[in-house]
């Protein structure tokens, strides 16, 4: 399972530049970046919902896919029940089949005692959850999921975490959108996208470890342009290395990201 090459215009705007990943069964790859990176063009050109200019998706029919949009993908004026049914009917599964799938999924996810409840007034980590029970529901070859925890508070986050590791550790390829990159931290493997363009893409480690000249905790950034805030200090890139006396930082995905798209801007 993988795209490559992709390019995808969104009307006027270029979403998607030669874009490539592979999704192989198992892992769990977390696809990162900010508002307008390209993270959802490039999940939903995975499932077949755009239009493709240019390159190649290969992924599995879209009956053996699980994708839980950016929302939860349930629907509020359902119970937890009714959304299960009409996804499970909407899939082809028999009820007996329905009942087993939604006994061990939400068994999983602490949503049996909800089953009778409206979605739409369940909190804000439980609707997630849901999504995802929804998503899995059919045993997906490739399970994708658009920004699952974002607004859920932290148990939750937790909970869907380890929802997401079991999906992969039975065999399925997990792709997922993210703004966190202590999430992405978590995945086996992370792209990092910027304006449709594919910044960084590897291991964590293998990010981490690929990152160009130095970077340097400090109180007074020489470059204020090629510095950022990190919790009571500030991390400076210098691209050529720091003067003599300062020691490198440990690094973080989060920095690794930051010097790749103030390296991308150095190149405009």
């Amino acid at each position: 399972m993988s795209v490559q090459n992709l390019r995808v215009h969104r009307g006027h705007t270029l979403a998607l530049d030669d874009v490539t990943l592979e999704t192989p069964a198992g892992r769990v790859t977390a696809v990162v970046g900010g508002d307008g990176a390209g993270k959802t063009t490039l999940l939903e050109a995975m499932v077949g919902l755009v239009t493709v200019d240019s390159g190649t998706v290969d992924t599995p029919p879209r009956s053996r896919i699980g994708y839980m949009p950016s929302g939860a993908g349930s629907w509020n004026d359902l119970t937890v029940d009714e959304n299960v049914s009409f996804v499970g009917g909407s899939y082809g599964l028999s009820t007996d089949e329905v009942a087993r799938r939604a006994e061990e999924l939400l068994g999983r996810a602490n949503l049996l005692d909800a089953r009778d409840r409206l979605a739409g007034r369940l909190s804000g980590g439980m609707r997630q959850k849901l999504g995802f029970c929804l998503a899995m529901l059919h045993q997906p070859e490739l399970l994708i999921l658009d920004e699952p925890s974002t607004g859920v508070d932290p148990v939750s986050r937790v909970e869907l975490w380890r929802l997401i590791s079991e999906a992969a550790a039975a065999g399925t390829a997990v792709v997922l959108a993210t703004t966190y990159l202590d999430e992405a931290e978590r995945a086996g493997w992370v792209l990092v996208l910027e304006r449709g363009k594919d910044l960084l893409s590897g291991s964590p480690d293998e990010v981490v470890a690929s990152c160009p000249g130095v970077v340097v905790e400090t109180d007074a950034p020489v470059h204020p342009d090629l510095s950022w805030r990190s919790g009571e200090h500030f991390r400076e890139w210098w691209p050529d290395g720091p003067p003599d006396g300062d020691r490198p930082a440990d690094l973080t995905l989060e920095d690794v990201s930051i010097v790749a798209s103030l390296r991308e801007g150095m190149k405009a």
